[in-house]
């Protein structure tokens, strides 16, 4: 069993940088990124980059990541790079895209962080999805690691973008002459791909005076120790990874151990392993899937306490998806006895558009839900005395942080009373400028200020709860059903898992909606495939009381967005065109 009081939390691992420092801490009170940085590299904090193994392979101290970072602004201005010029470069977890980023921000150039090939179903794919995103931000540059090259030079050739791969820059000569531009506070710091952009993708446009306020109201929010220390597998492509678990630490001078997003997916509990191994780690987040599939791999016949050490984590912070209590306390059940506190779960609501966090709950209160009547989510008014009650557990996301508004409003856009369901909108000095170049889409979600969010919820004694996407909603007979709640239906069923199921919309043969759900299926037997439809069926109907259209598809059918989430508005797509094809199951 490990010794939860062997190690002094303020330690690091053996060759990293400290978790404890004599630089005065500041909670992100600069001006502008560039000047984040100057300031966490007096001191000697940084990001650990560790292997498949856990291993620490490289530590970079914030004074390397400034040295490398404006060498390389020097070179991208012998390369010709001017201020405002979009600088592509794909975002793997790594020492090199830190310094290109950086290097970017010092020398006036948007940084354009776009995915790597593991959210995508294979080379084409990517090629695509690269082709499309270069196409939006019309980058003078696009930069990746010498093993993507394959990939992306095909996407940057065919855009007629200039590709090269990072490790070249070091045969660039940096202008050492060149005079860095000034950076204005409110000028764009970088393009953030919003997580549901794929077909047609949104660049949010951040300035540095919307980032810095977003930070410091992060830091504020998690009430922020000089003790503190994070750990990361989250991708930097999406804004809960780059954002809160890249650029937050460092404006904070927070040292940072990184384990990369793939080596997550291979072995997921290695993010526990670096948490214990990591004696003063504090904060990690994750989406509800990370705490998922967790649980899921501990294995029942092992006691946690012998491999994990978990007693440390003060801030488990949870956000970038909705928010599952069970999924939750199935990771409590799991984890407790090696020390995790119910406690520590610390909800969020955040988007890209509004540059991160839109609230946080206070640390230390943990999960709290409410059960909201099935009747008041579907706007169906009071349920009929014959029809039992359902509820569904809502958790509260926690409230507003520092110097952000939100106001939930009807369909005529009057503003709503607590506990009344309605639009997210949000206001504050975080909020992007705008989606870069498509005026038409910033027009249609930002109005006087406000950002309509997209997402619906309610606000309570201050806490607000999200109940889902608006877009996502199914309405059947003037009645609106969460998809999420016929996904969770199908996922009580043995065998499934998050991410199985899409549930969605579409129009029946005499043009009345109805639902379909597309579920993964790993049954090779026809009469089993016929059973699992019906049976899929039956347990959506009883819990919605709606009968939908079942098709079984092949494993990894189900599209995902550049962060790894479910994609329905893509899968209702792809099957209404045929591209996703389900298992012929005889009637």
């Amino acid at each position: 069993m490990l010794d939860r009081h062997s190690a002094s939390t303020h330690l690091a691992p053996p060759g990293a940088t400290p978790t404890l420092d004599p630089l005065p801490r500041r909670i992100a009170d600069f001006a502008t990124l560039g000047e984040a940085l100057d300031y966490a590299a007096g001191g000697r904090r940084g990001l650990n980059f560790h292997d498949a193994r856990g291993n620490l392979a490289q530590a970079y101290p914030y004074a390397e990541l400034r040295r490398d970072a404006l060498a390389h602004a020097r070179r991208f201005m012998a390369l010709g790079l001017a201020k405002g010029d979009r600088l592509a470069l794909v975002a793997e977890t790594g020492p090199e895209f830190a310094a290109c980023f950086f290097g970017a921000i010092y020398a006036g150039l948007w940084p354009v962080p776009l995915p790597l090939p593991t959210s995508f179903g294979g080379r084409e794919a990517y090629v695509e999805q690269l082709k499309v995103m270069l196409q939006s931000c019309d980058p003078k540059l696009f930069l990746y690691p010498a093993e993507l090259e394959d990939f992306a030079a095909a996407a940057a050739e065919q855009r007629g973008v200039e590709g090269r791969s990072w490790e070249s820059l070091a045969d660039v000569v940096p202008d050492e002459a060149a005079a860095l531009p000034a950076a204005d506070p409110q000028e764009i710091a970088y393009l953030q791909y919003s997580s549901g952009s794929t077909r047609f993708p949104h660049g949010v446009a951040v300035t540095h005076h919307a980032l810095l306020d977003n930070l410091k109201a992060h830091g504020v929010g998690l009430q922020v120790r000089d003790s503190d220390r994070c750990v990361s597998w989250l991708p930097w492509y999406h804004d809960m990874g780059l954002v809160g678990c890249l650029l937050s630490p460092l404006s904070q001078q927070i040292s940072v151990d990184y384990m990369k997003t793939e080596d997550f997916a291979r072995r997921p509990l290695a993010w526990l392993d670096l948490i214990s191994r990591n004696p003063g780690t504090t904060v990690s987040y994750s989406p509800t899937f990370g705490y998922d599939i967790c649980a899921r791999r501990i294995s029942s016949q092992t006691r946690a306490s012998d491999r994990f050490d978990l007693s440390r984590w003060r801030v488990a912070g949870n956000g970038a998806d909705m928010i599952r209590p069970d999924v939750m306390q199935a990771f409590v059940d799991a984890f407790a006895d090696a020390g995790f506190k119910a406690h520590a779960f610390c909800p969020s609501y955040g988007l890209a558009e509004a540059t991160l966090a839109v609230s946080l709950m206070p640390p230390g209160e943990g999960i709290r839900v409410e059960l909201v009547e099935e009747s008041e989510l579907s706007g169906a008014g009071t349920p009929a005395q014959e029809r039992p009650r359902r509820y569904r557990a809502i958790v509260n996301c926690g409230k507003p942080v520092q110097g952000m508004t939100i106001e939930i409003r009807d369909a005529d856009g009057s503003v709503m009373a607590d506990r009344q369901i309605g639009k997210v909108w949000v206001k504050g000095a975080s909020l992007m400028v705008g989606y870069y170049r498509d005026q038409e889409s910033t027009d249609a979600c930002m109005k006087d200020g406000w950002l309509d969010t997209g997402d619906m919820g309610y606000l309570s004694s201050g806490y607000i709860f999200i109940v889902g996407r608006a877009k996502d909603m199914i309405i059947i007979n003037g009645r609106n059903h969460w998809p999420q709640d016929i996904e969770w239906a199908v996922e009580q069923l043995p065998g499934f898992k998050s991410g199985d199921i899409a549930a969605f919309a579409i129009t029946g043969p005499s043009g009345e909606e109805q639902p379909a759900v597309l579920v993964h299926c790993r049954v090779s037997d026809p009469e089993e495939r016929g059973r699992l439809r019906d049976d899929i069926r039956e347990r959506v109907r009883a819990i919605t009381g709606i009968t939908p259209v079942v098709e079984l598809v092949p494993p990894r059918s189900l599209p995902r967005t550049s962060s790894g989430k479910l994609s329905r508005t893509k899968a209702r797509n792809l099957y209404l065109s045929g591209e996703i094809v389900p298992f012929d199951i005889a009637a």
